[in-house]
This record gives C-alpha cells, sequence and structure tokens, in this order.
C-alpha cells in the first residue's frame, strides 16, 4: 500500500491490518502507551474543504505518533491560485514525508499520488471518505465481532459516504441494503463495483425493505459541503429517509447505529434515535484517530 485514494485500491487483507494495527494504537493510547513511530516527521495537510474531525485527528494523531502536522488552506497554497496540482505535488514531496489532502475532486488527489513522491492520504473527496469508513469498520468490530455476516443497511444520500460504505463493507464481507431515493443514487462506478457480489448487494428506495434485519443503520446529511444551496430541493427529495422509531424496529434488535457528522438531528436522523446509539456514534468519531494514525504508520513508518 503506497497511498490511500480509495477504498476499493485495498484488499480485504490489507484493511485487516490496518484495523488490527488500529485496535492496537487505540490499546496503547487508553493505557498511555507511547508509540512515537513516526518520529521526526511531517503530515502536510491540505484542506479545500473545512473539517472539525479531520482536522483535530490527523493534527492529534501526528503528534501522538511523534510527528508534526502542518496545516494548509487553500487561501495558503499557491494551488489556490491556480498552480497545478502536479507541481504542488513535486514541491511539496521535498519537503514533506506524506500528505493528507480533503477537497472536492478525486482527480486532484489521484494526481497527487501520480505526480508526487509520498504518500497521499485521501481526507474526503465527493467520491469517496476512505478514512471515515475504516474508522467505521473499527467501530462496528468492536461492538459486533466478525464484520463477515453482517447486514449494514445505509439510508440517505447516495454520496461520498453511500460509496465508501459499499465498498469497504462488501469487501469485509458484510452484506450492504442501501435505502436512497432513485435520483440520488451511489456513483455508477460503485455500483458496478457491487455488481461482482450479487445478492450481498440491494438497493431501494424502500426504507423498510432495506433496513429489515440490518444489524448496523448508518446515514448521512441530506445536503453535504457545497451543496447548500440544494438544501430546499433535498428536503423535499429526502422526506422519509430518517433512521427513526420505524427503522430501527425493522432492523435487528440489537441494531448498532452510526453517522459521521455533524448531524441534522430531525432530518436523517431523529433526535430521539441519535441520543439512543450516541455512545455508538461518538466511539466512531474517536476511531477516526485510532484509524487514521494506522494508515499514516502503514504508509509513512521507515
Amino acid at each position: 500500500m503506497k497511498h490511500l485514494l480509495k477504498l476499493s485500491d485495498l484488499s480485504k487483507e490489507e484493511i485487516t491490518d490496518i484495523l488490527d494495527l488500529a485496535d492496537r494504537l487505540k490499546y496503547e493510547n487508553k493505557k498511555g502507551i507511547a508509540h512515537p513511530r513516526l518520529a521526526g516527521q511531517t503530515l502536510g495537510m491540505i484542506f479545500q474543504k473545512s473539517s472539525t474531525r479531520t482536522r483535530v485527528s490527523f493534527e492529534v494523531g501526528m503528534y501522538q505518533l511523534g510527528g508534526q502536522a502542518l496545516f494548509l488552506s487553500s487561501r495558503d497554497l499557491q494551488i489556490g491560485r491556480g498552480e497545478p496540482v502536479e507541481d504542488t505535488a513535486r514541491v511539496l514531496s521535498r519537503y514533506l514525508n506524506g500528505i493528507m489532502i480533503r477537497t472536492f475532486a478525486q482527480k486532484e488527489v489521484e494526481d497527487l499520488a501520480e505526480y508526487g513522491s509520498i504518500p497521499i492520504i485521501n481526507g474526503l473527496t465527493d467520491y469517496c471518505h476512505p478514512c471515515q469508513i475504516l474508522a467505521d469498520l473499527q467501530t462496528i468490530r468492536e461492538m459486533k465481532g466478525d464484520l463477515s455476516g453482517l447486514k449494514f443497511c445505509y439510508i440517505g444520500d447516495g454520496n461520498n459516504m453511500a460509496n465508501s460504505y459499499i465498498v469497504g463493507c462488501l469487501t469485509m464481507g458484510m452484506e450492504v441494503s442501501i435505502a436512497c431515493p432513485n435520483d440520488y443514487r451511489p456513483d455508477p462506478f460503485v455500483l458496478d463495483f457491487a455488481k461482482a457480489y450479487g445478492d450481498k448487494f440491494h438497493i431501494s428506495d424502500n426504507i423498510l425493505e432495506m433496513a429489515a434485519g440490518a444489524d448496523v443503520l448508518a446515514t448521512d446529511v441530506w445536503a453535504s459541503m457545497g451543496q447548500e444551496g440544494e438544501a430546499e430541493k433535498r428536503k423535499i427529495a429526502f422526506k422519509g429517509f430518517q433512521i427513526n422509531d420505524k427503522v430501527l424496529a425493522a432492523a435487528n434488535e440489537k441494531v448498532m447505529l452510526q453517522h459521521c457528522l455533524p448531524a441534522h438531528k430531525g432530518e436523517e436522523i431523529t433526535r430521539e434515535a441519535f441520543e439512543a446509539h450516541a455512545k455508538e456514534i461518538f466511539e466512531e468519531a474517536e476511531n477516526r484517530l485510532h484509524a487514521q494514525k494506522a494508515v499514516m504508520v502503514r504508509l509513512m513508518e521507515r
């Protein structure tokens, strides 16, 4: 593994290795055991989309691993004034040991990897969010044990989260069902990926049918960053695509919930459902730190 660009680049064995290491680093962190495995190294963090969890978890993670993180907003870089990505990649590769980028276009991440000579980590694009799904898989495994055979159901927009859940959960042997409006389906490339898994994958606008028997339910906001102008239109399109008492009743009695946050309670999830499963959701948020530390170690450790 040279980079983390998208989950479909990783095998089941590589994902399992990351999760195993994330668990070990989490244990050491809880026990106060230092693990300066990236001492003396610097991670450049390029943000063209703002963030709470991504910035804090990567910055703290690098500190705990003995290195340092350098925050770079698009306002601070020539890339924000039109410098080609390939030139930025070649310059930053001479200063840094790795780059995490949170941006809009997946191509920008892929170009950094093509022209740079250091590991590139996708902190989020409009296409996928691999770091978040690794944290989610770590959380699900902690609470449910073996991932294989679990039924995972995502309800809402067929966005970067849906794309990444489909790839990550299917790769790890889970059954995946997606409930979304027909006009807001996941990326065609991801749907083609899912075809290889036959009846392990289901997609429909029938929410309760998709949620039936689910061991894990997940959702995301109806309007993601950059879609604020569509918010009212999306409220109409996504009406009913919500985790609520009816959906919980259709799922497995011991169902757990995941939400990448921030949550718009009363839209994609009711306040009651969120608070009843807050422990799982905030454990998921914490695991961003541990899963991303594992990714950085695997990519950057000398």
